[in-house]
């Protein structure tokens, strides 16, 4: 049996990590033990527990609860953390998902214990370094052995920077890359129709599918910059006012707290439009429900954008760039920034082009399977 230890910390690797939890459980209890180490970079409850329950994650053997906190001392606490825990279990491999400062920290623990690391979402580009996931995209695949893409566009970008494809054994000096397709995918294959069943969020808010607009904002460099803020705020109010679709936004903590401290009428004009419903931020279930029901989806969330291409829902970017280049050009998707006149025209566009295509991008599903193949593959049981 293989030991693998598995690091999330922020609510979408969570979600990600039940992909392959569900596949070990089902498929491979009897070849993989898998550990999970909780950084606690998300640690509000409605952003992170509520996800175990609902997706029967087992609780973490380890939960280091670090917190929030300035980008270097949030990873420094959680390298160390991490590492304690390396070194007493002993893992064959460490399994990091995506981008976060939870990403990067298990990266570093791990290589520098010699623990070969699988990155699952690997060879993803913004080609922004300024943006502080890039930085850990790319020093996470720089240390790892093995490198599951879920696009084929990730592989090229490998490609690009110097890896080969290579024969084994692999080794840090010699990875393994693979197309494996999306976990993501798996799970909204996988999640929709219990979803469909369980959440009531619809009812609870008298939505009525494909007339609304489902918003996220969640990134720093929007929710701590007061004048992108506004930017995307007056967007949104444009675009409630010129469609008379609602505007559903389930408010990241970061972004209510924002909004109340620094521009105090911005927030009382959004709190007061019919059009525009803020809500806390809502289960697994229920954002699959959502997204699925959406008639536009307008993100900052890399994930969203995704989840909105699988349910063949068009997404507006509030980014001025996107790893997920495929969306963009696919036409699928928008980079409107924080732009009001782009956003708005965005809007509009989707509004009366509806026959966008939604080609199949990401895998077929079966993307967590393929990882635990490998991984098997390449240990001595």
């Amino acid at each position: 049996m293989i030991k693998i230890v598995t690091i999330i910390g922020a609510r979408p690797q969570i979600i990600k990590s039940a992909a392959l939890n569900r596949i070990i459980n089902e498929k491979y209890s009897a070849q993989i033990k898998e550990i999970i180490i909780h950084t606690g970079q998300h640690y509000d409850k409605n952003m992170s527990d509520v996800f175990f329950r609902e997706l029967n994650i087992p609780k973490p053997a380890y939960n280091l609860k670090i917190g929030s906190g300035k980008h270097g001392e949030q990873t420094a606490k959680m390298i160390e953390g991490i590492e304690s825990v390396l070194i007493k279990e002993k893992p064959d491999c460490v399994i990091l998902y995506g981008d976060t400062n939870s990403t990067l920290a298990g990266a570093l623990a791990a290589s520098k214990l010699k623990i070969p690391i699988a990155h699952i979402e690997a060879g993803l580009r913004s080609f922004n370094k300024v943006m502080p996931e890039e930085i850990n995209r790319i020093t996470c695949d720089h240390t790892s052995t093995f490198l599951f893409s879920p696009t084929q566009t990730g592989i090229n970008n490998l490609i690009k920077e110097g890896f080969q494809k290579s024969a084994p054994p692999y080794s840090i000096n010699n990875p393994y890359l693979c197309f494996s397709g999306d976990v993501m995918y798996d799970n909204s294959l996988y999640y929709l129709k219990t979803a469909q069943l369980k959440s009531k969020i619809l009812n609870k808010h008298k939505l009525i599918s494909k007339k609304y607009i489902l918003t996220t904002i969640h990134r720093e460099n929007n929710t701590d910059n007061i004048n992108r803020l506004e930017n995307i705020f007056k967007g949104l109010e444009k675009i409630s006012i010129e469609t008379n679709l609602q505007i559903v936004l389930p408010i990241h903590p970061r972004t209510l707290k924002t909004l109340k401290n620094l521009n105090k009428k911005l927030y009382s004009s959004i709190e007061n439009n019919k059009n525009i419903i803020l809500i806390p931020p809502v289960s697994f279930f229920d954002i699959i429900m959502l997204e699925n029901n959406s008639r536009i989806i307008i993100t900052d969330s890399g994930g969203v954008q995704k989840e909105a291409f699988f349910y063949n829902v068009p997404s507006i970017i509030l980014r001025s760039e996107t790893e997920w280049v495929e969306i963009i050009e696919n036409q699928a998707g928008i980079l409107a920034d924080a732009n009001p006149d782009k956003m708005i025209g965005a809007v509009n566009y989707y509004i009366d082009n509806k026959k966008i295509e939604f080609i199949p991008l990401y895998g077929e599903g079966n993307a967590a399977e393929l990882i635990c193949n490998k991984l098997i593959k390449s240990f001595p049981v």
